[in-house]
């Protein structure tokens, strides 16, 4: 079980997850987060900002960042908010028109480079902010979902192996031989949310198979910390990017964040299955727990510091020592998902804790929104991320506590989970 090391939250006989003044503190941080992201907005799309919320000159739409200000706005429209659902069908109207590649199909990075790699991890965003787009009701947005779905299954699903090709040129040539766990984590997350939107259970099989090979196979060998890096014959390759331990998408070693957030990814497909009335494996909650578990053991207080680092080696050791702020995120969704499913103290007390670091080092007063990361002691750190591009990670953050396990997260605020909750 999950070590109580710099425990200092004893849980009351009331879970914060049942406070209507934590609930409100969340939707009040939820909303100034929404409020600092949305200077992000371009002519063709979304851009990353600096610290102080401000968009470079030169900016230049970015898709993933696009695609996730439009699932995040479109949740925020689904509630109620103001502002919010015209940022979003200002991103279904620019991912359907400036950043996809009218000639080969799918679409591309950035404007300014039409003719790098399509990539599993953007397009898996495509697809999410489509069928949010659907949930909301905009105008384009089954377009786009249809669109999102007839590139994912002619290029990127693997029926033989189970999981998400990695990448292609432009023109769908020169296939990857890479096969990574960072893009098929997001497409389970995809996966769940365009099983409810379409109806058609062939995308929680898929989710269930991608599960099945990194976590119940791989990650369970090397006792729930999740090796990243494979190639199409799914040799584990332990030197890769040994060069690039700061890398953003693919660093050297593991991840414990992402450890956290197949945690609640795997609880939230066990709810997801089980919703439908379609047997979920048994192991599925042992591995949501070895998940976090080895998360807070690698990854937690290292520097006799809190927060969750960055990266650990193949020996579990410390690697990148930074504490990125999307890592903390994941890590609060883990824990909450994890008490609201068996109801153990110990995993509310480590989302108080988690948050407690959050409210502390991460939340900018100053500025607004949080830092991208800080280093061990606490201080502004850009080593990985510069500036305050994200708003996915922090936002779903504030939202997944008042929501349950199943079903998505748009599906679920349209049904009125929330109705009750604020």
């Amino acid at each position: 079980m999950t070590a109580g090391r710099n425990f200092t939250h004893i849980p009351s006989t009331r879970s914060w997850l049942e406070s209507r003044p934590h609930r409100l503190w969340l939707a009040a941080e939820g909303r100034q987060l929404l409020d600092f992201s949305k200077n992000a907005r371009l002519e063709h799309g979304f851009g990353p900002l600096d610290g102080k919320g401000r968009l470079a000159e030169d900016s230049v739409a970015d898709t993933i960042l696009t695609a996730r200000m439009t699932h995040a706005y479109g949740l925020a429209a689904l509630q109620g908010l103001p502002g919010c659902g015209a940022l979003a069908q200002h991103g279904v109207d620019c991912l359907r028109g400036p950043l996809r590649d009218a000639r080969h199909g799918g679409w591309m990075p950035d404007e300014k480079h039409p003719d790098d790699r399509k990539q599993a991890y953007l397009h898996a965003f495509v697809a999410l902010a489509g069928s949010t787009a659907v949930v909301l009701g905009l105008e384009g947005g089954q377009a786009l979902l249809d669109d999102a779905i007839s590139v994912l299954n002619a290029h990127f699903w693997c029926e033989k192996d189970g999981v998400m090709r990695e990448s292609f040129a432009t023109d769908w040539s020169d296939e990857e031989d890479y096969r990574g766990a960072n893009s098929n984590m997001h497409s389970t997350e995809m996966c769940m949310a365009l099983a409810d939107v379409t109806g058609d259970p062939v995308w929680l099989e898929r989710a269930l198979r991608i599960v099945t090979r990194f976590i119940h196979t791989y990650a369970k060998a090397e006792r729930y910390a999740v090796p990243e890096h494979f190639n199409r014959n799914w040799d584990m390759l332990r030197d890769y990017d040994r060069d690039k331990p700061t890398d953003s998408l693919r660093p050297f070693g593991m991840t414990p964040g992402h450890f956290a957030e197949w945690s609640h990814l795997v609880l939230k497909l066990e709810a997801a299955l089980l919703l439908r009335g379609i047997p979920a494996p048994e192991w599925m909650l042992d591995d949501a727990r070895g998940l976090f578990d080895q998360a807070v053991r690698s990854g937690w207080h290292v520097d006799e510091t809190p927060g969750l680092i960055y990266t650990i080696d193949w020996d579990h050791k410390p690697h990148v020592r930074v504490r990125a702020h999307w890592v903390q995120a994941e890590a609060i969704t883990a824990a909450l998902s994890l008490f609201r499913r068996t109801g153990a103290a110990e995993y509310e007390g480590w989302y108080r804790r988690i948050w407690d670091y959050v409210d502390r080092f991460c939340i900018d007063r100053v500025e607004g929104s949080w830092f991208n990361e800080v280093d061990p002691k606490g201080h502004v750190s850009e080593e990985i991320y510069p500036g305050k591009a994200d708003l996915y990670h922090a936002y779903q953050a504030t939202l997944a506590p008042v929501l349950p396990l199943a079903p998505s997260l748009a599906t679920a605020i349209a049904q009125g989970a929330l109705d009750d909750q604020i």
